[in-house]
């Protein structure tokens, strides 16, 4: 196996039974290209390209994929850019939020929830999701506390529609308070921000899953002179036990291949 991929280092995501990556691909890039924070902007790639970056994501052992409903068409394109394949990724998709003419909304009832996971099943062309995560709008505890979402959520999985389900949320509190019954918290950790680091110890003690967002801080990470930020940010997310995978969004094909070589490196050398 090449030192430079990413297959014999696959790890459990928490005590969900699923084996995952250590770097996920984060696929907003595929189907929107309205209100995301980037340095530079960027040109949704066609069908032809996005399938060369899941096939080069696949080969160096990619096996983690991330979308979401508010992710545009990102959905509805990885169904078919996905067929015949379903048994080779782990696919993560999220509740909660919707984009459409350039505005989020925000809608974590039981009957949307239902109804957004469906849409996604359908979009997906699978019969189940392996992991759906609330796409919190901020108010993390009033969406555990007063809205039915996970209560559904919990039913899905009940059903086998989805294997797992958690929160990506912005909060200690909230990381903290779904972690209590969900198998995953999607955290904000990088260079500039630490503040959520008690969710991931969290789950280390508890057995739970950690994926992390904004690993490269949407790619503003910038330290000194001759320090490479991408390795800097990497050795700081996997130092921590209670790490499973940190999901990057790149169209890129380079920065993907620099981005898997430098995790291989990474944990290579812990």
């Amino acid at each position: 196996m090449s030192v430079k991929t990413l297959h014999d280092l696959h790890r459990p995501l928490g005590s969900t039974g699923l084996l995952v990556s250590p770097l996920g691909l984060g696929t907003v890039k595929l189907g929107r290209d309205q209100g995301v924070k980037y340095p530079s902007g960027f040109q949704i790639p066609d069908d032809d390209e996005a399938r060369m970056l899941l096939k080069l994501a696949r080969d160096m052992g990619i096996n983690l994929i991330d979308t979401a409903p508010a992710y545009g068409r990102s959905e509805e394109r990885l169904g078919p850019l996905l067929r015949g394949q379903r048994q080779e990724w782990v696919i993560v998709s999220k509740v909660g939020e919707e984009f459409a003419d350039g505005q989020s909304r925000h809608d974590f009832s039981a009957a949307h929830t239902r109804f957004s996971v469906e849409r996604s099943l359908q979009r997906l062309e699978t019969d189940f999701i392996d992991l759906v995560l609330v796409h919190s709008d901020g108010n993390d505890l009033a969406i555990l506390n007063d809205c039915e979402v996970y209560e559904t959520l919990a039913e899905l999985k009940a059903e086998g529609k989805i294997r797992g389900f958690g929160f990506s949320g912005k909060t200690v509190e909230g990381g903290l308070k779904a972690l209590e019954q969900g198998d995953c918290a999607m955290v904000t950790y990088n260079l500039n921000e630490l503040s959520e680091k008690a969710v991931i110890d969290y789950a280390a003690v508890h057995g739970k899953a950690i994926l992390v967002k904004k690993a490269l801080a949407s790619g503003h990470v910038c330290l000194s002179l001759g320090v490479d930020p991408v390795r800097a940010s990497f050795e700081l997310l996997f130092e921590h036990p209670g790490v499973a995978s940190a999901i990057v969004g790149t169209i890129n094909p380079l920065h993907l291949a620099h981005n898997v070589a430098t995790v291989a490196q990474v944990l290579r050398s812990n």
